[in-house]
């Protein structure tokens, strides 16, 4: 029954992007669609465990919908040729963080606000300094069935660098059928559009850094007095 109900708003559903203000500095690049882009220096490992700005706490008349990353889609690498190897790898990306906050009462429609953190990288096998990579977040009803489901590009500039970070907020509207139907009926994920092969890839548990295949920059030679 609440499937029926669900399925008949399903054209009220929207997924909308919150504009972050993006500095324009020299390894800073322009980030559309609601996102904010930093470039990382060239021999800079990404940090792990990246923390981001947490979103503000709201009561609500119920509980929020669980969001979650997919798992087969939390990373994206692209190989050159049939063999993954790190001498292979052309474009990486991974989704690193996720933070999430709801408001709704009464009748409401659920106002559900995201924040995602994204890392990428250039491999030896990349070819230009920018990449546009794409995403998609999906409501589900919790275990069940997706109820709808939107793409969305990032459009990379690593301004010459090898790995760069980009942080997305969006925001999804979620129609209720009655007052009765709380968030914890709904389930959203996020992930990367990967192909068959790069989801078999995740599955598999293998794994490569954002930054796989770059080198670290030479120790500078002793010099003599």
């Amino acid at each position: 029954m609440l499937m029926r109900r669900v399925l008949t708003a399903l054209a009220a559903i929207s997924i909308a992007a919150s504009v972050l203000p993006v500095a324009a500095q020299a390894q800073s690049g322009r980030q559309r669609g609601g996102g904010q882009q930093q470039a990382a220096g060239q021999d800079e490992a990404p940090r792990r465990a990246i923390r981001i700005a947490p979103l503000s706490r709201r009561a609500n008349a119920g509980p929020c919908p669980y969001v979650k990353i997919l798992y087969d889609a939390a990373r994206y690498v692209e190989f050159e040729g049939e063999r993954a190897a790190i001498a292979n790898v052309g474009y990486t990306g991974e989704i690193e963080n996720l933070a999430s906050d709801c408001q709704y009462r009464g009748d409401e429609p659920i106002r559900l606000d995201m924040r995602v953190l994204f890392q990428f990288g250039r491999g030896p096998q990349a070819t230009s300094d920018q990449r546009t990579y794409r995403y998609w977040i999906a409501v589900t009803e919790r275990n069940s069935a997706i109820l709808t489901k939107e793409y969305f590009d990032i459009p990379v500039n690593f301004a010459g660098q090898r790995t760069a970070a980009v942080t997305e907020d969006r925001t999804i509207t979620i129609p209720r059928a009655e007052i009765t139907t709380n968030g914890g009926a709904f389930e959203v994920l996020v992930g990367f559009d990967v192909t068959p092969e790069m989801a078999e890839f995740n599955r598999s548990g293998s794994r490569f850094r954002v930054n796989a295949g770059t080198t670290p920059a030479p120790a500078a030679a002793p010099t003599s007095e």
